[in-house]
């Protein structure tokens, strides 16, 4: 006798079941986790808990993007070891996506937003054009 199966007999999946005590406890796990998440966030300054974040807007996207921008081309210091680094070629790879960001935004924007775009692209562009001259 072996405990081989005919050649000729489909092989059976596995069965799986859920049912309400399955649902409850993964909700209870998931929740868990976040809570865990949460307290696991890397303190602020001097160890105090780090602030809120702001609601996302436009406004706080394309400021993000100067920020890259602005790192990429040795305007801001790097926080972690206080040393300016260029990288040009970064640089020009943000303003190309806040170029774009203006494209495909075009029609669509406040006055004020389309202030801030057109100020931060002016701006980004003159400070890179000051990187590559300086060399």
């Amino acid at each position: 006798m072996t405990d081989e199966k005919p050649a000729n007999t489909p092989e059976e999946k596995p069965k799986i079941v859920v049912d309400e005590d399955w649902k409850s406890q993964a909700e209870a796990e998931k929740q868990k986790l976040a809570e865990g998440a949460e307290a696991a966030a890397p303190p602020g300054p001097e160890g105090a808990p780090e602030a809120p974040l702001p609601p996302a807007s436009f406004a706080s996207l394309v400021s993000g993007l100067v920020t890259q921008i602005f790192f990429a081309l040795g305007v801001i210091e790097d926080p972690q070891t206080g040393g300016r680094y260029r990288n040009l070629p970064l640089a020009k790879h943000h303003i190309d996506t806040l170029a774009i960001l203006e494209e495909k935004t075009q029609g669509n924007l406040s006055e004020d937003e389309k202030q801030l775009l057109d100020k931060a692209l002016y701006e980004v562009r003159m400070q890179y054009v000051a990187a590559a001259q300086a060399g």
